[in-house]
């Protein structure tokens, strides 16, 4: 899967990323911030839904940018 800008209500634009694990049904999800390059990942269910997994991930990178 291509590359997805997402852009969150803050109007600060992350780089979401999908790729489908073949044979296990599910979905690696990352998300970058590209301006400190900071990088997460999740695994979730295909069913789960882009949306989804997109806000989990995305929830995620925000709590290690606070973290830093």
């Amino acid at each position: 899967m291509k590359p997805t800008p997402d852009v969150p209500e803050s109007g600060q634009g992350f780089i979401v990323e999908y790729m489908r694990l073949p044979g296990a049904g599910g979905v690696k999800v990352t998300a970058v911030d590209p301006e400190s390059g900071t990088e997460v990942s999740i695994v979730g269910p295909v069913a789960a839904g882009r949306e989804g997994l997109a806000k989990l991930a995305i929830r995620k990178l925000r709590y290690i940018m606070r973290k830093k």
